[in-house]
């Protein structure tokens, strides 16, 4: 193989090698939702089923989560540009708060059809269900349960907030395909309030799914301290040569990328033994915390300030 040849091979990056990884978790994700919502509308046609159509629509959801999760994965970029020298991670964070979204609407969906259905129990009269639709939605039941632990195996694997969020809002349709089979179950029986008080528990999982992604991402768009600094502190003048580390900032995600600035005082007078120090300091952050982009002012020899880990860097 020629030198030519050599270099024009592209390694991709692990960064990069994540971001395919996260695309090929959702492409699969978004073709079992959209055979899940096929099953759901064909059999919510057949058997008249208010919940099984609102079911269904729940699952555009997730369909359109996926969709949006591809969207936002796609700008995601790990590779900095001229416009986002940090990068374009964070895109990967809004998509998840878009799902938050989605989980918020389903909820709304889900009371409203409650309400309605309370307000109207004989609504759910002319159901017609047959063995055959509760075996198709134990199924769909099945799918979805798969696809929620696959999504958040990978999700952790690969350390994607996308995918964990994801992984949640298929774990709101879990909760609710249960409830439709119960309400379905009941109505045959002839209980048509079961159906009715199953779907408020299943609003609250939603809601609190929704929470939780929430929880999760907002610190990440508002630049909320990845690694405390008094970590950053210890790694730092474990390091030989270093006397003070001080106005130490943080931000980031911890197995993704980080991103570190401090002062750093040095023992060595020479401006070249005191940038091979900091290149130690920086390694050993990377040693510890993976993929960290560490911005490193060394000061003047003489010039220490006290640490402070609970005073903002200045």
């Amino acid at each position: 193989m020629s030198a030519e040849t050599t270099q024009s091979i592209s390694i991709p990056t692990d960064a990069q090698l994540r971001q395919r990884g996260v695309q090929r978790v959702l492409l699969i994700t978004l073709l079992l939702n959209l055979a899940v919502f096929a099953t759901k509308v064909v059999l919510s046609i057949t058997t008249g089923s208010l919940s099984l159509m609102a079911d269904a629509l729940h699952s555009v959801a997730d369909s359109a989560s996926n969709i949006l999760g591809l969207v936002a994965m796609r700008l995601a970029d790990p590779k900095p540009d001229w416009d986002h020298p940090y990068g374009h991670a964070k895109f990967e964070s809004i998509g998840a708060l878009f799902i938050a979204a989605f989980l918020g609407i389903a909820c709304l969906e889900i009371v409203q059809s409650a309400l309605s259905r309370w307000l109207d129990p004989e609504s759910g009269l002319e159901l017609s269900v047959d063995a055959l639709t509760f075996k198709l939605m134990v199924g769909v039941l099945l799918v979805n349960i798969g696809v929620t632990v696959y999504e958040r195996w990978r999700g952790k694997v690969l350390r994607s907030p996308l995918l964990l969020a994801d992984a949640r809002h298929t774990t709101s349709d879990v909760g609710i395909t249960i409830a439709v089979l119960l309400g379905l179950w009941g109505v045959q029986q002839g209980w048509l309030w079961l159906d009715t008080v199953l779907a408020f528990p299943v609003a609250v999982l939603v809601v609190w799914s929704a929470w939780e992604v929430l929880q999760e991402n907002i610190p990440v768009l508002t630049d909320r301290v990845a690694i405390a600094p008094e970590s950053i502190y210890k790694v730092a003048m474990d390091v030989e040569g270093t006397i003070d580390c001080h106005a130490i900032s943080s931000r980031g995600i911890v197995g993704q990328r980080v991103f570190v600035e401090m002062h750093l005082v040095v023992e060595p007078l020479d401006v070249e033994s005191a940038h091979r120090i900091s290149e130690q300091v920086e390694l050993a952050l990377q040693d510890k915390y993976g993929d960290v982009r560490a911005t490193i002012h060394i000061e003047p020899y003489d010039y220490i300030e006290p640490f402070d880990a609970d005073s903002p860097p200045s």
